[in-house]
């Protein structure tokens, strides 16, 4: 090496050590809610035209003391881990956006009547958990008169548990706390364990953490702040095992690896809690093969906590169950690849597919033996899969493992975790909590955003995809240097294995990053009804399953079980009857929307934060209400004997009413006389849905079809410049609420 270029590397190096001793570290600050309140005038307002269109509907006599309230319970900050990482500006991100921002946003942007903070409880320190408690007392303490608030906050976290395999794979749950005082909420949130918290706790490579800031200079101090973020999280210690909740030190990380360890720490704490599933059909994360089956067990089960699910939220709609699988099995138990069929292709299948197009001049067996070979390679590492063929692009893919008729669905749908699902699965070895009936699951619908901006209830606007969804930008290069695992390059014809487990990797690093961004929606909400604004009022209706899901849009949803004596059993209710059940519909579309946000928005948070964290838009609407299409029923029968076919026991849709168009509403009664059901339990819900309107990602990959409708080239919406910054992706969409099932067991004794 010559002099002059050994100076160039010593004054480099200098320059390198010089900007890492710079490095300042910034702690994580809470930040401030605004101290605004939302005017009395204006919740009235919000209270009076709900009151005025269930009159036009004859659906204030049926619950006079009650109202319909909107929120959101799933949000992250950037307190947590992955949120956080998304806001660097590397990502594409916009900076920190801490909790107390989801407050204001809210409450100002958003008009929402209540929300729950619920980080990723792998990514909390003590501190973390210490400030959660405060944002979450401040953003109340400002709600005005606590038994009619403008806005209920709950206090709450996620356990986000995965596992490589669908026989450790539970999924995540939000666990949400009736109360925020100390003596009233555990000292800890409860992470899962395992793979989440190996991915938000293991170290980076060292040279990693030592260029990374460089590859973004003139922003490396956010980078140094995410190291910093994770030194913490570090060197927290885990709690110990074998020690009962109280009497562990506030100080430590705690971890159930299972919902049984989850649900038996929950009832030491004795505290009021509600236990809510979400995203299970969500195959980002989940094994192929993964379903609701092992979890329907009174010690993976709790059906006391566990009473509501998740059917919609950000990441797309779990409700649907299909036909179909992602994989099968062989008599031994051996993954085999399924065939495509008109409505699904197997991503196992088309890796074979791909390779198969690359074999030139193979001889036809040899061919055959490396498409066979890619699609085992491409099973055996499941999520991971498209690692296992070489050079492949996100288009390579086509439209392989998404659901093709599903409303907005979860990217990679798994259908066995699907809600459908579970209503129709029973347990006959165990019964259910009064021991008169096998065990099932008997869930109300709850919609959430799963936002990691701190923006909860996104859905009220179509408008800035990167904004509004869970869309995230990457710089190619850095991308592939620094946050992806490695691809094999090249286009050979040869798949290569992939050992997720093995690999040095984590699962966001691994998983299918690039065509997920297609699947990244506004946000869902949960719709209670409650006898009030407060916060009892809106637990007890939670409790009492009288709540429905929308896809982001506040449409106006009763659904009653009407009695002869003139009784009315609401959604959520579970009943024994005799006879032919009889129910009635009510709905009403949701407002149309005005540009821009209205003055007490403006005068709430300001000119700058209004533009800043609501992005110049918030929940604004206008004295029109959308057009409802049709009312949907759907009838499940729970399986009433060992193996009976799930496949004829999910009718989707069961019956369909068209609506008129009259924007005051829809209307609808329908009785169920069909023998079938006679002498066993029958699930019913309902959905209501809108005329279509343009939807963010609503195409998903944007397929272009054949003539025969088959997908031969797509264009995803990807979070870097590939797409362009302006494109938001929009297609047409059909909005909808779901309601909560009504449960009924019949009496009768069916005819042999």
């Amino acid at each position: 090496m010559t002099m002059k270029k050994g100076l160039l590397l010593v004054v480099l190096v200098g320059v390198v050590v010089a900007v890492w001793l710079d490095r300042r570290p910034q702690p994580e600050l809470p930040g401030t809610p605004a101290g605004q309140v939302v005017p009395l005038e204006a919740v009235a307002a919000r209270a009076e035209r709900q009151q005025n269109a269930a009159a036009a509907l004859d659906a204030a006599t049926s619950a006079p003391d009650k109202q319909i309230l909107f929120g959101d319970l799933h949000v992250h900050t950037t307190y947590s881990v992955d949120a956080f990482a998304w806001s660097l500006p590397v990502f594409g991100g916009e900076g920190v956006h801490p909790p107390a921002e989801a407050c204001d946003y809210a409450r100002h942007c958003a008009a929402l009547d209540f929300w729950a903070t619920t980080e990723h409880a792998e990514s909390l320190t003590a501190r973390h958990w210490r400030d959660l408690k405060a944002i979450v007392r401040q953003c109340n303490d400002v709600a005005g008169d606590p038994q009619n608030p403008d806005m209920v906050t709950f206090l709450g976290w996620e356990w986000t548990q995965m596992g490589y395999t669908p026989d450790t794979h539970y999924g995540h749950k939000n666990v949400i706390l009736r109360h925020t005082d100390d003596d009233a909420v555990p000292a800890r949130p409860i992470g899962a364990g395992g793979v989440a918290a190996r991915a938000m706790r293991s170290p980076r490579p060292a040279w990693q953490d030592l260029l990374g800031p460089y590859t973004d200079f003139g922003n490396r101090q956010a980078q140094f702040d995410q190291q910093d973020k994770m030194r913490l999280l570090r060197a927290q210690g885990i709690c110990d095992s074998g020690v009962p909740v109280r009497a562990l030190p506030d100080d430590c990380s705690e971890f159930a690896t299972t919902p049984a360890e989850l649900f038996a720490k929950l009832a030491d704490w004795g505290v009021e809690r509600m236990v809510i599933p979400h995203g299970n059909t969500w195959g980002f994360y989940t094994p192929l093969g993964t379903g609701w089956d092992k979890q329907l067990t009174r010690e993976q089960h709790d059906p006391d906590t566990q009473r509501l699910i998740e059917i919609y939220s950000g990441h797309g709609s779990a409700e649907a169950y299909r036909s179909w699988r992602e994989v099968g099995f062989d008599a031994d138990g051996n993954a085999v690849c399924p065939q495509p069929t008109d409505d699904y292709l197997p991503s196992c299948w088309q890796a074979g597919e791909i390779i198969r197009g690359r074999c030139g001049d193979l001889p036809g067996s040899e061919c055959e033996q490396r498409v066979a070979e890619a699609r085992h390679n491409a099973l055996a590492a499941g999520i991971a899969g498209h690692h296992t063929v070489p050079g492949n692009r996100p288009e390579d893919w086509l439209d392989a493992g998404q659901c093709r008729d599903c409303f907005l669905p979860a990217f990679n749908h798994r259908p066995t975790s699907s809600v459908q699902y579970a209503l129709a699965i029973s347990n006959f070895d165990e019964v259910d909590a009064h021991g008169d009936g096998p065990l099932r699951f008997r869930f109300g619908f709850i919609g959430s955003s799963d936002n990691h901006s701190a923006r909860p209830g996104t859905g009220f606007k179509h408008h800035d995809r990167a904004g509004i969804t869970d869309t995230y930008g990457q710089d190619g290069h850095v991308r592939k240097v620094f946050i992806e695992a490695p691809r094999p390059k090249g286009d050979a014809a040869q798949s290569v294995p992939f050992d997720l487990e093995a690999s040095r990797f984590n699962f966001l690093q691994v998983a299918e990053s690039e065509r997920a961004q297609s699947y990244f929606f506004a946000g869902g909400l949960v719709a209670a009804h409650g006898a009030g604004r407060s916060r009892d009022a809106i637990w007890e209706a939670l409790q009492r399953r009288e709540v429905y899901a929308t896809s982001g849009e506040r449409i106006l949803l009763w659904f009653d079980l009407l009695g002869d004596d003139g009784a009315v059993a609401p959604m959520g209710s579970i009943v024994e009857a005799e006879g032919v059940p009889r129910f009635r519909v009510r709905a009403v579309g949701a407002f149309e929307q005005l540009p821009g946000c209205p003055e007490q928005s403006l005068s709430g948070l300001g000119a700058e934060a209004v533009e800043s964290l609501c992005r110049g838009e918030c929940y604004n609407p206008a004295d029109q209400r959308q057009i409802l299409d049709r009312i949907e029923v759907v009838r499940i029968l729970p399986q009433d004997h060992p193996g009976e076919d799930v496949d004829t026991l999910i009718e989707d849709p069961w019956q369909v009413f068209p609506c008129s168009g009259d924007p005051r509403g829809c209307t609808v009664t329908f009785e169920d006389p069909d023998p079938r059901r006679v002498g066993r339990e029958a699930v019913y819900y309902v959905r209501a849905i809108q005329r279509s309107s343009p939807t963010v990602n609503a195409a998903g990959l944007r397929c272009e079809l054949d003539a025969q409708g088959q997908c031969i080239a797509v264009n995803p919406c990807f979070g870097d410049d590939r797409t362009p910054a302006e494109d938001d992706c929009q297609a047409p969409a059909e909005h909808r609420a779901w309601s909560s099932p009504i449960f009924i067991q019949d009496r009768a004794v069916a005819a042999p």
